[in-house]
């Protein structure tokens, strides 16, 4: 997020637990999806390599947090999404997609199996509301869709994170990634899972409203953690090669145009039965004509959101996404939509942005590589 376009606040933007919190730490804050948020504390590029390095201690709790459960809740998720539910084992996170009815994706979201046909379900802040209605819409009466309205989300991400964590919730150091479970946080439960959106080893825990400030404190007070706000949220998601929803993805776009054909799980493609399947499968053997990738931009200058992809005679064939300086990389990078024939790694294309011209190259993601920490068996 760039100083450029920053949110403004309007008077119905809401508070979430911690906002008094962030005030008192020095958080710069602006309206984002539809909360009270901060975006900076001392500086989007000093914060992003604090995480990088050591610790820091994201407030995520804008995004919708649900528990989806009953008789037949296995089936109702794999008829809306393309994952393999019916394989995920108890306390395994699953990445996955929900789609709109011609496979586009209405949503990107984490799902852990908690027990028998019941889901904890992770959905993006500005979109919760629909995502909501949607599955409201299309899962049977009999299964239970609740809003944990009254939980925080806090995100501890960096190599030192477990270090931290593991003094304030003792045992999370056993938990692999994509991997959940639930622990004692002065006498109530929270859910910690390890897993993030920086690449980066990290957590994310789920915990009462009323204990986010407690829980907040003790992880700053550890030497290793300082608090980070959405800017470099942002430069870190885009340094790991991870697509933000509302800009990298939406429901024009496909699993396959966006490069996630990880989350069509084997039986899935297979068997089908997911929104959009005919289509997605076709695009997967060839039918595509655009996908997303990285870009290293030439220069100093960053290329930002909107910027066109041009062909060799000036034409428009693509859009960037994201963009912004990557401070790990030390260099301007972005994602954008291009066809697939000039989607080849090292291809040089010619970006437009505001009557300016500039030169980049294709790149494989992750620009930064990922330090995911894996423990026994995948599911």
């Amino acid at each position: 997020m760039s100083d450029d376009d920053t949110p403004v606040e309007t008077p119905e933007t809401l508070t979430l637990p911690l906002d008094a919190w962030h005030r008192a730490k020095g958080g710069r804050m602006v309206a984002f999806a539809g909360y009270h948020m901060p975006v900076q504390y001392e500086g989007i590029m000093a914060e992003h390599l604090w995480v990088r390095e050591s610790a820091g201690l994201f407030d995520v709790s804008h995004m919708g947090q649900l528990m989806i459960s009953g008789p037949g809740a296995t089936a109702a998720l794999e008829a809306l999404m393309p994952g393999d539910f019916a394989a995920l084992k108890e306390a395994r996170i699953r990445y996955s997609l929900l789609l709109a009815d011609n496979g586009g994706i209405l949503d990107d979201l984490m799902v852990t199996r908690l027990g028998d046909e019941s889901f904890y379900v992770v959905v993006n802040g500005a979109t919760k509301w629909d995502d909501i209605a949607h599955l409201r819409e299309h899962m049977a009466d009999e299964i239970g869709i609740n809003h944990l309205d009254d939980q925080a989300l806090l995100a501890l991400q960096g190599p030192k994170a477990v270090d931290a964590l593991a003094r304030v919730v003792p045992g999370v150091e056993s938990l692999g990634f994509m991997q959940g479970s639930a622990y004692d946080f002065q006498g109530a439960q929270i859910g910690v899972s390890r897993s993030g959106y920086t690449g980066e080893d990290g957590f994310e825990i789920s915990v009462p409203g009323h204990l986010a400030t407690a829980l907040a404190d003790a992880l700053t007070d550890q030497p290793e953690v300082k608090p980070i706000g959405l800017g470099a949220r942002d430069s870190l998601r885009l340094e790991a090669g991870l697509p933000l929803y509302g800009h990298d993805l939406d429901p024009d776009t496909t699993p396959v145009m966006a490069d996630l054909g990880f989350a069509l799980s084997k039986r899935r493609r297979e068997e089908g039965g997911f929104p959009g399947h005919a289509r997605i499968m076709a695009e997967r053997d060839g039918a595509a004509i655009t996908k997303r990738v990285g870009l290293m931009v030439d220069g100093r200058q960053p290329v930002r959101e909107g910027a066109l992809v041009l062909d060799a005679e000036g034409s428009e064939v693509g859009k960037v996404t994201s963009g912004g300086f990557a401070p790990s990389v030390g260099a301007p990078i972005a994602m954008a939509y291009v066809p697939v024939a000039m989607a080849e790694p090292g291809t040089t294309v010619t970006l437009s942005q505001r009557g300016k011209v500039h030169s980049a190259t294709v790149a494989a993601m992750p620009f930064v590589p990922h330090r995911y920490v894996r423990k026994g068996a995948s599911a």
